[in-house]
């Protein structure tokens, strides 16, 4: 996308050039061309800009939208890991409270760890369902949410290579000279060419 509009904003650059040269002014026919040519180049900046804007629209923000989800997700993944963690080192004092003796002061200390264990457990299994429930349906979406942009991306491009293509037919039947042959205008090409080799002011290859 990028390259195609720098294209396009140096074919405008080139146009105006031209008809900035002092040789248009002096040859009529000359002007006509690079006029009808800068108009073309003009309407190819100004359809390829749509494009640009049209796909910055409804395709690279809705990228930049859904990208931004990663990073909270990652977050919910990191915070259920926590959860885990502390669940499993106050499961593991319960456990070890649990193999001892149960004397008086054991007791104790099983009860104060299953206190401390329970809201650390219902704060993992809460994380947890969450992400259960939340991932599948994120991932499961990814297909409905990208499917309009895929199709607004296809459509911008078609309309535009559509339309380069009605520009430039446009330009080279103001440029076509009546009763031409593709083999007369390529002779007639290569004897300017010629000419302009023979100048001492074009280096050879």
């Amino acid at each position: 996308m990028e390259n195609s509009s720098t294209m396009s904003k140096s074919a405008v650059k080139i146009s105006l050039d031209l008809l900035s040269n002092p040789l248009c002014e002096q040859d009529q026919d000359l002007l006509n061309m690079v006029t009808a040519l800068d108009t073309a180049m003009k309407r190819m900046d100004a359809f390829n800009q749509e494009k640009v804007n049209q796909i910055q629209k409804t395709v690279i923000e809705p990228l930049k939208k859904f990208g931004s989800v990663f990073p909270s997700l990652n977050m919910a993944v990191k915070r259920r890991e926590q959860a885990l963690q502390d669940y499993r080192r106050l499961q593991a004092k319960v456990e070890k409270y649990e193999e001892k003796e149960k004397t008086g002061p054991v007791l104790a200390k099983l009860h104060q760890a299953r206190e401390e264990l329970r809201p650390v457990r219902e704060d993992f299994e809460a994380k947890n369902r969450q992400l259960l429930e939340e991932m599948p349906r994120f991932y499961g979406s990814r297909l409905d949410y990208f499917q309009p942009s895929f199709e607004s991306l296809i459509r911008a491009q078609v309309v535009y290579y559509s339309e380069m293509h009605k520009i430039f037919g446009d330009l080279t039947q103001q440029l076509d000279q009546p009763g031409h042959s593709d083999e007369q205008r390529e002779r007639e090409n290569e004897a300017k060419l010629s000419e302009l080799r023979a100048l001492s002011i074009v280096a050879d290859d």
